[in-house]
């Protein structure tokens, strides 16, 4: 059994890996066994290059601003000259702004989804191409609870997780018959930069934790399992799933 979630040798990529969610997760599959590319842009990543070199894993961080396209194809080649390979694809740089949709800016809206879908697009077609290739690869997306919802004064983030649920499941109906596993985690409502402006409002904040069955704010440690588990041999049969970890959000 525990060699289903070894992950040994593996040769892994985050994004948005300097803090939060991202910081969390790389140091998870660290922990697993994987090697791992930091890609960073306003964060810096040597706390989180420190902790996984601390566990004995090598780890290397690749400067990128995941809005620019033309860079991303360095964030492949660079890992792959580094480690040698890619076998999992972790996609979870992500942004949110927060405007009512009557006067959400074209330009907030067009930034929201260079970074939550264009970017998964891009990144998750050329790691695609070297797992085919390879006969195996994880690829894994940060969806959302707005994947399902409709949110309040997040149009761009709402149509963007919708976008990388539907994503998802697109790129697992062709990848799956080649050996590479599509999927994605859909946190709830967690303790992150992107959740400040909620949690520090008295109203909003306690109307969110009637909602949700566990009575708390999610931590970056409640993601770490499930991204070892779906980057690991133990989801070799799950394909184009969106896995909520959410407190129980979605049964209420």
């Amino acid at each position: 059994m525990k060699g289903l979630f070894d992950l040994s040798g593996k040769k892994a990529i985050v994004t948005g890996a300097g803090r939060g969610l991202g910081r969390a997760i790389a140091v998870g599959l660290a922990e697993a066994g994987a090697d791992v590319a930091l890609v960073t842009n306003r964060t810096p990543g040597e706390e989180t290059k420190a902790r996984i070199e601390a566990l004995g894993r090598r780890a290397i961080i690749v400067q990128a601003d995941v809005r620019d396209r033309s860079r991303l194809p360095g964030v492949i080649d660079e890992t792959v000259s580094a480690f040698g390979r890619l076998d999992i694809l972790l996609n979870n740089a992500g942004i949110i702004r927060r405007t009512p949709a009557a006067e959400h800016s074209y330009v907030d809206w067009q930034e929201v989804i260079d970074v939550n879908l264009n970017s998964v697009f891009v990144l998750s077609q050329l790691a695609g191409r070297l797992m085919i290739g390879q006969g195996s690869g994880k690829i894994i997306n940060i969806a959302s609870m707005l994947s399902f919802q409709g949110g309040i004064t997040v149009p761009g983030y709402t149509a963007s997780k919708h976008a990388v649920a539907g994503l998802t499941k697109a790129l697992a109906n062709e990848w799956a018959p080649k050996g590479v596993q599509v999927n994605a985690i859909a946190p709830g409502y967690m303790s992150t930069d992107n959740t400040e402006a909620l949690r520090n409002d008295p109203n909003r904040s306690r109307q969110i934790l009637e909602r949700i069955p566990a009575g708390r704010w999610g931590s970056d440690q409640d993601l770490v399992g499930p991204a070892v588990f779906l980057a690991s041999a133990a989801s070799d049969y799950m394909n184009g799933h969106v896995l909520c970890v959410d407190g129980g959000w979605m049964v209420r």
